[in-house]
C-alpha cells in the first residue's frame, strides 16, 4: 500500500473517530479502536505483521491516537452542551 493511502486511511479513521466520540452516547467512541484492534490482531494472526514487536507497538500507538481523538471528542461535545445551557440561562433572564 502507499504511504499516501495509508496517511489518508489514518486521517480518516481520526476523523471518524472524533464524530462518533463528540455524539451523546461515550459508548459510540469505543467501535473504531475495538475494529482497529480486530483489524490489527488479525493482521497479526495471518502474518501479515511478522514481529510481534512491530505488533505491539503498531497497537498501543494507534490506539493512543484513537483514545485522545475520543477524548477531544467528548470534551468538545462538553463544551458544546455548555454553550447551549449559557445560552438558555441567558434568554431565562
Amino acid at each position: 500500500m502507499p504511504d499516501l493511502t495509508v496517511f489518508f486511511i489514518i486521517v480518516s479513521m481520526s476523523a471518524v473517530q472524533y464524530f462518533m466520540a463528540s455524539r451523546n452516547s461515550f459508548i459510540l467512541g469505543a467501535v473504531i479502536p475495538i475494529l482497529f484492534t480486530a483489524v490489527i490482531t488479525w493482521m497479526f494472526t495471518t502474518n501479515r505483521i511478522e514481529s510481534k514487536i512491530a505488533y505491539i507497538v503498531l497497537l498501543l500507538i494507534g490506539l493512543i491516537i484513537l483514545i485522545e481523538e475520543w477524548v477531544r471528542g467528548r470534551k468538545s461535545l462538553r463544551k458544546r452542551q455548555q454553550k447551549e445551557m449559557d445560552i438558555m440561562i441567558t434568554k431565562d433572564l
